[in-house]
């Protein structure tokens, strides 16, 4: 059987091929350090353990909890957007629980575009954004983002006719994989951009709680008349180190939400509610401390990496958020340095070339490596490029 004509658009996915890679290598005997995905290291805080254990045990919670998860939940999200960002959410109309924000943020593509559509995507972005656009049959626009301009997204580079075609623009700060930021004015000027061109505005914003400094990310959802203009995904893997747990959400306009829900109806169905009332947990007895304490420990481990970075041929740039370095390689040739990175020292690092057509100069470090194996990590790297 011929697979079909679509997936010739649509390259394998790079860390299930590096993952491949590792187990060959452990398979001869190597041990492969990996600093390529963003896996939280740590476990999530005890009382969403907890509320999963005692939810899983009750008899009452193992049918179908809905394809929308359960009123709770969606409770739960809106009293986190009130009290975090003075967001008022209707948990009915304006939030939409998913299976983990990869599945909305490729099912959204399928809700709101056609084919031949224009998507504007910045040129250093998570991979599904452009997948999305691919399935969905819709045209790339390509935004660069600069060094110089802070990886700041610039719609004064969108040119006039592509602004007035263009049906949905992609967005995410604090950014993977630049560890970038926006601040409240950054975000006004986008919802204006968009709201003068019809373009619905879509925020990735899984690590608006992973900062470093002292900066404090907010939610785009924060500018004046945002939500008849944008659509925000929340994330709970990078949050709260539930990455295994798969759950998140959508929230902002109503009628987006509405065209998403149709698209989940017909292909998934709502997460165990054990998992939603873990969210809940998670939302609702998360104490600040602990927010901040774990990101102490990815801004050590940050600081530890960025001195280290130039003894490896490669120039850094300080992340104020997100859970990865983002490194230049000196000479560009960063497909080759990680390759060889991994076949020579056994250490993994993801090759920029997977975050789109900017990235093919850089690397990525992930800061979910505990600090053992992070500093020979760094020892074995700076050994084989100075040997």
């Amino acid at each position: 059987m011929k697979p079909a004509k679509r997936l010739q658009q649509i390259p394998p996915y790079q860390f299930a091929l590096i993952g491949q890679r590792i187990r060959e290598l452990t398979r001869s005997g190597h041990r492969v350090i990996r600093l390529d995905v963003g896996s939280p290291d740590a476990p999530p805080p005890p009382s969403v353990v907890h509320a999963l254990c005692d939810s899983a045990s009750s008899p009452h919670t193992h049918g179908y909890s809905g394809y929308k998860g359960t009123p709770e939940f969606r409770q739960a999200v809106a009293r986190y957007y009130q009290s975090r960002f003075g967001v008022e959410l209707d948990a009915e109309r304006e939030i939409l629980p998913l299976l983990g924000s990869k599945e909305g943020i490729v099912n959204l593509a399928f809700a709101v575009l056609d084919p031949g559509d224009i998507v504007l995507i910045p040129d250093i972005s998570y991979p599904s954004y452009a997948v999305g656009a691919q399935f969905a049959g819709a045209h790339i626009h390509w935004i660069p983002l600069k060094p110089e301009n802070g990886f700041k997204i610039d719609v004064d580079t969108v040119p006039a006719d592509i602004a007035r075609q263009a049906r949905l623009m992609w967005i995410n700060y604090p950014n993977n994989p630049t560890g970038a930021a926006l601040s409240a004015a950054d975000y006004d000027l986008l919802v204006a951009f968009c709201s003068e061109h019809n373009i619905l505005l879509a925020s990735d914003n899984p690590y608006v709680e992973v900062t470093y400094d002292g900066y404090r990310a907010g939610s785009v959802l924060q500018s004046v008349q945002a939500k008849h203009q944008v659509i925000e995904f929340i994330s709970f893997s990078k949050t709260y180190n539930m990455a295994g747990w798969r759950l998140g959400a959508a929230v902002g306009c109503a009628e987006t939400i509405a065209s998403l829900m149709q698209v989940k109806t017909n292909i998934d169905s709502g997460h165990f509610q054990a998992i939603y009332d873990a969210g809940i947990a998670a939302l609702d007895t998360t104490p600040p401390s602990w927010i901040s304490d774990r990101n102490l420990c990815y801004q050590r481990r940050r600081d530890r990496l960025m001195s280290a970075l130039p003894r490896m041929g490669l120039f850094p740039f300080k992340p104020s958020g997100a859970i990865y370095v983002w490194a230049r390689v000196q000479d560009g040739q960063a497909d080759d340095f990680v390759r060889a990175a991994l076949e020579e020292a056994h250490v993994s690092i993801g090759p920029g070339s997977i975050y789109g057509p900017g990235g093919v100069s850089y690397v990525r470090f992930s800061l979910t490596c505990p600090e053992d194996q992070l500093d020979e990590a760094i020892e074995r790297l700076i050994c084989w490029r100075e040997k």
